[in-house]
């Protein structure tokens, strides 16, 4: 009983500092995870902070390639329970003396805490979460050791990127909302051809967001041959002298993000509607990057993140809509196509899991993407 009890406080003050951190490290997903119901709300913070302390070990500037593939390698194990997790922050948290931020080297020194909370889970959940890492900790790395500012070599291997940074979240969130309601499940074919789409769009309205300060670290996550094709060279953009065809190309892209956001208020769309709490975490992180993306078009020559963010009075509207109507669909829908009024839109066919669904004919407006991902660059 006293074991029990230990245990159970061990626990308690585990999920304790997950609900302290995540607002330190994250305003967003401080902002969408607490829509969820409780039993999913634990999981999901969790999942993220995991994500996090992955970036933080990528991100940090002063680790050595080498030695980040080696701490990627064990956090991994860490993940999947064949590793300590209270050995890996006491090497790690040391060497983030770098760039890393305050907030992300404590969450790292607390790792062994984050792991309390994952061990909880069921199994369903806990294998989710360390394909999620062990999918990322692979992927990312790869990226970004060759990272530049040349940008990448193609759409394609933008895709990819995204995929390893952002698409395997859409499919783990698939796994834990189909784990956490059979009503949900009963969606999950339907779901799983969206999922990826849904991270994609979101991570790429962060790319276009942040172009500038990623260029500044000397990386660049465009693809260099849709630039090439309106004669731009990535390398040779200043802020001094952006060329017109720049924001032509850059035009494209927010089309394809926007083409993406599309899938993902589909996705929104197949969770029932008495799952205010699921609809409200997916739509205010719509919401959030469909106003983005209306931003970067309407001030193409922006040369800072900050100059496109989305206003607190915006995310507020956002929030209240969110609370409002998350249950009525037929709103939702038209409550999107006002945000995407004016936004160009490129064609989406797929080859990275099947043919997307096309279940657009409902939609308030007659304009249409296909089933996302090879691209029609017009």
């Amino acid at each position: 009983m006293i074991a029990q009890a230990s245990a159970s406080a061990l626990r308690r003050d585990a999920e304790a500092y997950q609900e302290r951190i995540l607002p330190a490290v994250s305003r967003t997903f401080a902002l969408t995870i607490p829509q969820l119901d409780v039993r999913l709300r634990t999981v999901i913070a969790n999942a993220y902070l995991l994500c996090r302390i992955a970036d933080t070990i990528e991100d940090e500037q002063a680790l050595p390639g080498d030695v980040k593939q080696q701490f990627h390698d064990r956090f991994t194990r860490v993940v999947g329970s064949t590793e300590d997790p209270a050995s890996f922050a006491r090497d790690l948290a040391p060497l983030l003396n770098g760039n890393t931020l305050e907030a992300e080297r404590d969450l790292v020194a607390h790792t062994p805490a984050i792991i309390e909370v994952t061990e909880g889970f069921n199994l369903v959940q806990r294998e989710s979460l360390a394909r999620c890492i062990r999918t990322m900790c692979t992927g990312m790395p790869s990226f970004e050791r060759h990272a530049s500012t040349a940008g990448l070599a193609s759409m394609r291997e933008m895709d990819s990127y995204c995929y390893y940074v952002a698409g395997i979240v859409g499919q783990t969130l698939t796994d834990l909302f189909c784990d956490y309601s059979p009503r949900i499940a009963e969606q999950r074919e339907a779901m799983s051809a969206l999922d990826v789409s849904f991270g994609q769009g979101l991570q790429m309205t962060n790319i276009l967001k942040d172009f500038w300060e990623d260029r500044d670290r000397g990386v660049c996550w465009l693809p260099h041959d849709l630039f090439a094709h309106v004669g731009v060279n990535l390398e040779d953009i200043r802020r001094s002298n952006v060329p017109a065809a720049f924001g032509k190309a850059y035009a494209q892209l927010i089309g394809v993000a926007h083409s993406h956001l599309r899938n993902a208020l589909e996705y929104t769309l197949l969770i029932p509607e008495k799952e205010v709490g699921i609809r409200r975490f997916c739509l205010i992180a719509l919401g959030l990057a469909m106003r983005t993306l209306a931003s970067i078009l309407a001030k193409p020559d922006f040369t800072a993140g900050a100059q496109v963010k989305v206003s607190r009075q915006v995310v507020k509207k956002i929030v209240i809509v969110t609370h409002l109507f998350a249950g009525y669909s037929r709103v939702l829908q038209r409550w999107f196509a006002r945000m995407a009024d004016g936004l160009p839109l490129q064609a989406l066919a797929s080859d990275w899991g099947g043919l997307l669904p096309d279940r657009r004919a409902a939609w308030p407006r007659s304009d249409s993407c296909g089933p996302a991902h090879a691209y029609t660059f017009k």
